[in-house]
């Protein structure tokens, strides 16, 4: 049975059925379709346009259906065009002609709307929270292993900081990636349940009800927008993105600290693999996945925007295309984010390694400038004159605080014994703002 077909002289071919249905993957937003029909009913009867018996067939019809699918009794399956159609065909097998009234004031174009912003608000809730979560596991990590290390740009050894600093940078990011889903879930906190189709409808249905029955803050301000937009889940597919390539960025990193060339951190064994091949092989897989994962996140909002850019209002059949790819993009970025969340947990950090590696690379050479600095030395003076003592180390093989103060007058007079204090590599952050990367 289909929700239409009067002005139809032909029978749709089985070849179009299929290729029009979107139960196969709408059938996830069976809960929210429930839930979207209950508040309108109760609307319906508010507004005098059901009866109290009416309304009490139908809210009964309705939560049979909920139950026998959550119980496995009812399977969301068969030749329908959406989850829309399976609902109202079945209450209608229910309850009878009573259930031909649920549709009244109420079109597919607004009831998948609703259903959509219902879902995405729930999901983005939980996301926030999840991110959280991962928030506090990653300052607990970060907290306990508060150890010197070298910080790097361009890949190349730079200065040195603090484990603990280099993990807070990626706190931050996971905060703001934690409000952007807040702010997307804020966005779409309004109701667009009785829009219609796109012009609403004759009846005098009260919006106000169904918006705060079904926990939104308010009713849309506009029909057309409120059935023929979906930016709410291009902001949600937005900063999936964003999470992704933060959690991304943090994978490539425990991949390179996690190889033998590295050594920094030892990645569980729970979240590696290993070799068919090669008995010696630990692979960081969990990162890896997590890294090449974000490619298909990205490729779901690139997808949402193709569908959306050239669409005039309202309602089309190409919006039909936004529920795939957002499930999918949701999927993924919850597995992301509880893999590298359990990842960060059983993380064994490498202190001695991360110590000894500063020895290496001049880290200390940009606090050399500022010592001359500090003797009166302008700083672009300073800058070349420690480009000349890095020459100097390179052609002996030696790090700076290794050269004698006589190879360090050598090349500029205003040395003294205070450099070798000034530049040790712990003593560096009891100096300046650099207090605050401990």
């Amino acid at each position: 049975m289909k929700l239409w077909g009067g002005r139809f002289q032909k029978d749709e071919n089985k070849l179009m059925e299929d290729f029009n249905s979107s139960l196969p993957f709408d059938k996830r937003l069976y809960k929210q379709d429930i839930i979207g029909s209950l508040a309108h009913v109760e609307m319906l009867n508010k507004s005098g346009i059901l009866t109290d018996e009416e309304k009490s067939q139908i809210i009964g019809g309705l939560s049979s259906i909920l139950e026998d699918i959550e119980a496995g009794k009812l399977l969301i399956e068969g030749n329908y065009e959406d989850i829309h159609s399976f609902m109202e065909v079945n209450l209608i097998e229910r309850i009878g002609e009573v259930g031909k009234k649920l549709h009244t004031s109420r079109s597919r174009n607004d009831q998948v709307a609703v259903d959509m912003r219902l879902f995405a608000k729930e999901n983005g809730q939980m996301l926030a929270e999840m991110m959280g979560e991962l928030m506090e596991t990653t300052k607990t990590l970060a907290d306990n292993n508060c150890h010197i290390m070298p910080g790097y740009t361009h890949l190349q050894r730079a200065q040195v900081v603090t484990f603990k600093q280099h993990m807070m940078a990626y706190y931050s990011m996971f905060r703001r990636d934690k409000q952007r889903l807040e702010n997307a879930v804020e966005l779409m906190d309004e109701s667009p349940l009785g829009c219609g189709a796109l012009a609403g409808t004759t009846h005098s249905i009260d919006r106000s009800y169904t918006a705060e029955k079904l926990g939104f803050k308010k009713p849309v301000d506009n029909f057309m927008d409120g059935v023929s937009d979906r930016d709410y889940l291009l902001e949600m597919l937005s900063a999936f993105s964003i999470i992704m390539m933060h959690l991304s960025r943090l994978s490539e990193e425990l991949i390179i600290w996690s190889s033998q060339e590295f050594r920094f951190v030892q990645i569980d064994d729970a979240y590696a693999t290993g070799s068919s091949i090669m008995p010696q092989k630990k692979n960081p897989d969990a990162a890896e996945l997590i890294r090449g994962k974000t490619g298909r996140v990205y490729g779901a909002l690139m997808g949402m925007l193709t569908v959306m850019k050239g669409i005039p209002l309202a309602y089309n059949k190409d919006m039909q295309e936004d529920k795939q790819q957002y499930f999918d993009a949701l999927d993924t970025v919850i597995s992301c984010i509880s893999i590298m969340n359990e990842m960060l947990k059983t993380l064994k950090v490498n202190a001695d390694v991360l110590r000894g590696a500063v020895k290496a690379g001049f880290l200390n050479a940009t606090e050399v400038a500022d010592y001359l600095v500090t003797k009166g030395v302008a700083f672009r003076d300073a800058h070349k004159i420690v480009g000349e003592i890095v020459l100097l180390c390179e052609s002996k093989g030696v790090a700076i605080e290794d050269l004698s103060l006589e190879e360090l007058n050598g090349v500029s007079p205003n040395f003294t014994d205070d450099i070798y204090d000034f530049i040790e590599y712990e003593k560096v952050f009891e100096k300046g703002i650099k207090k605050e990367l401990l």
